[in-house]
């Protein structure tokens, strides 16, 4: 099977972090083209306490899936808190978050789109609305959600518009899918804050709503870079 390097950006340009099979997060090429990576064997994935499974169809065929709602089903009463992020290539922002102290679980899928159950060739295709995300369970007791606020500042650019470096589209997006008025008030805080610090040369573009239905990316995308014995494919900024 080829490999192909995998590019990642930082504000200076790229930078080259490894290799994947198949292709990779980051890998320049036009809005609808192929999967990244080769698909796994597809079923359910152990998603957060309390998952339901559910079947779903699209172009590249049937696939187990979960339910947002129902994997936040157990959360109330554990305590524990939701949060959900589009940040680019979802495969280096699900890593990152995964690595975080204080983080339960991560999943990631598709946000914000008009068709149900998408698949990542018709996200890919930049007609369906969506945005790639990555959805946590986090334990409140461990890690804030300030906290995790400030860790999605630092590991993309929030001033580009619909793309991160070399991934264009509106799937690739900068956006905070809030779970609740308080979690909506403080990524606006947060995006004020910033603005008004000069940080950033260009306006911060990050669109920050109210959490739609989150749809599981299909299987091979889970955990992406853990199964393939890699750091990451962002580059934290300070």
């Amino acid at each position: 099977m080829a490999r192909e390097r995998v590019r990642t950006w930082c504000a200076g340009g790229f930078m080259l972090v490894g290799t994947l099979l198949a292709g990779g997060c980051g890998n320049v090429g036009p809005v609808g083209g192929g999967e990244r990576g080769a698909a796994a064997t597809s079923g359910p994935a152990a998603g957060a306490v309390g998952a339901e499974q559910r079947s779903g169809s699209g172009v590249d065929g049937q696939r187990a899936e979960v339910r947002p709602v129902a994997a936040a089903a157990g959360t109330k009463e554990t305590g524990m808190q939701e949060a959900m992020f589009g940040a680019g290539c979802f495969w280096g922002v699900e890593e990152t978050f995964r690595r975080t102290e204080g983080v339960i679980e991560t999943q990631v899928g598709y946000a914000g789109g008009v068709v149900d159950n998408p698949t990542y060739k018709q996200v890919c295709t930049d007609t369906t609305g969506h945005a790639e995300v990555v959805h946590l369970v986090f334990d409140p007791a461990r890690v804030t959600y300030q906290q995790l606020l400030d860790l999605f500042f630092k590991l993309h650019d929030p001033t580009q518009l619909n793309r991160q470096g070399p991934d264009i589209g509106s799937q690739y997006r900068s956006a905070v899918f809030a779970y609740g008025e308080e979690q909506k008030r403080a990524a606006e805080a947060t995006i004020s804050s910033l603005g008004a610090s000069g940080k950033f040369r260009r306006p911060i573009v990050t669109v920050v709503e109210m959490a739609p239905k989150f749809w599981r990316a299909e299987e091979y995308h889970q955990k992406y870079l853990m199964k393939r014995g890699l750091d990451n494919c962002h580059l934290l900024t300070e």
